[in-house]
């Protein structure tokens, strides 16, 4: 899976003036992102968020690397991870 970064804010016509891709473009200018997250976090279709990231890459705007893969299951105990932490380190009351 790849992620997926600005390298240059793009100069975009009209039709990219909607507020999903300027999501988009905000997302990709502060981190790298999978296709998944853009999905995700715009709103629009699959197919429109990966046509647009396209046009970014075929116009040399985005830079792209391969994504570290995740551990599925640990990252998806890390909230219990954490309660279980905070749970068995708190000091009594009244100490």
């Amino acid at each position: 899976m790849k992620e997926y970064r600005l390298s240059a804010w793009p100069d975009l016509g009209a039709t990219y003036e909607r507020t999903p891709y300027r999501r988009i473009l905000s997302d990709m200018s502060q981190r790298h992102v999978t296709l998944a997250q853009l999905y995700a976090r715009s709103g629009l279709p699959r197919q429109q968020v990966s046509a647009f990231v396209s046009m970014l890459v075929e116009r040399g705007l985005v830079i792209q690397r391969e994504a570290a893969r995740v551990d599925r299951l640990a990252e998806s105990l890390r909230p219990l991870g954490g309660w279980l932490r905070r749970a068995f380190t708190r000091t009594p009351r009244g100490r």
